[in-house]
């Protein structure tokens, strides 16, 4: 097989889908590897490094798509580069189909097979691709949240942590999954007063046994919403439905029942956000006030700390596009369960029961189904 590895060209991604030695595995099974060239740059590998372990550099992204049989990405498709998608050609990468309607009848057009990491499952039933960026987003919307409280950056002008005699930020926390323990963890580290809420009694227990003291954990309904909004100085959605879009916890009338100034950092942008004032900014232009709250909604965060989410995403990674190269991708979906609930389009057909419910779509079992 030949997989490619094209630049990502979404505003300030610097991740790469493949490390050099996940190219030179793939050539030790018998697989082609082409990378656009400087596509490792922004993850400080050098062409040099790919070329060192056999595979070829390339100069334009058409090559890429054009000669490959998979292509291996970090973030979807953009508009670009759908034309030059083919019919049976495998795209692995993170898609989030149900926050664009556009994106979805794009890639739908191509006849391509869209494999999203984020839909992935393990035995157990977790997301092993969608996880080690939700640790790295969960950190950095704590680090971007206290930043964006500053004062000179249209914030409340509060520190995180306080002083001694000056009470911290209250911060608030939709969702205990990933997203939301990681920044929990790092929100009580710096000595904010961490609210963090969920549906999962179950969770929440886990959470209560682990957190630090200066960590509470609520059950999460209507009111009990309303009433924290009210109490915090920087919130983070922190809400995952896996290949659905978010549930809308934060209307635009609970706005008002902030304080001016608040920060908000919804992680889920991605996946429509639970904000309904969100939508989704870029690292160029990261922030929008909405009444008087400051709105964070970077769709692509880990990608500012391309190093460490190229690491982390890869080591996850690399195992699936083995096995998709080596045994094709009806083979190794039907081999696996769990890399089959990945399966999102294939070849025209809506093979997500998310995706299809949430654009009224015709909803189609793949062919490893």
């Amino acid at each position: 097989m030949i997989i490619g590895v094209p630049t990502e060209i979404k505003t300030h991604e610097y991740r790469v889908a493949l490390l050099p030695v996940g190219a030179e595995e793939l050539k030790r099974a018998g697989h082609q590897v082409i990378v656009e060239k400087s596509a490792g740059v922004g993850s400080g590998f050098l062409d040099e490094e790919y070329e060192a372990v056999g595979a070829r550099i390339v100069t334009s992204r058409e090559e890429v798509f054009e000669k490959a049989d998979m292509i291996i990405k970090v973030k979807e498709p953009q508009p670009d580069e759908w034309p030059m998608m083919r019919d049976g050609q495998v795209m692995f990468t993170y898609f989030h189909f149900a926050a664009s309607q556009e994106l979805t009848a794009g890639v739908l057009a191509t006849n391509s097979v869209a494999i999203a990491y984020e839909t992935i499952t393990d035995r157990r039933g977790r997301l092993p691709l969608l996880t080690p960026m939700s640790e790295v987003a969960g950190k950095m919307s704590i680090q971007e949240g206290a930043k964006f409280l500053e004062r000179p950056m249209k914030g409340r002008g509060i520190l995180l942590g306080g002083v001694p005699g000056v009470e911290p930020a209250t911060v608030l926390i939709l969702g205990g999954g990933i997203v939301g323990s990681n920044a929990a963890k790092v929100a009580a580290g710096l000595g904010a007063r961490v609210i963090i809420m969920d549906i999962n009694a179950d969770q929440l227990r886990y959470l209560d046994d682990v957190m630090p003291a200066n960590v509470d954990t609520i059950f999460s309904e209507r009111h009990a919403i309303r009433r924290y909004l009210g109490m915090a100085d920087l919130v983070v959605g922190a809400v995952l439905i896996p290949g659905a879009r978010c549930p809308m916890l934060v209307s635009r009338d609970d706005l008002k029942l902030m304080k001016q100034h608040a920060v908000i950092v919804d992680v889920g942008v991605d996946q429509g956000g639970c904000c309904e004032t969100i939508h989704p900014t870029t690292h160029d232009d990261p922030v929008y006030i909405v009444d008087d709250v400051v709105h964070y909604a970077v769709a692509n965060m880990p990608g500012a700390v391309g190093r460490t989410s190229t690491f982390a995403l890869t080591n996850a990674t690399l195992p699936y596009a083995l096995e998709l190269a080596n045994k094709g991708y009806v083979q190794a979906s039907k081999d696996d369960p769990g890399l089959a609930m990945g399966i999102n389009l294939e070849r025209g057909k809506v093979t997500n029961q998310a995706v299809a419910k949430c654009f009224d779509l015709k909803y189609e079992p793949h062919s490893a189904g």
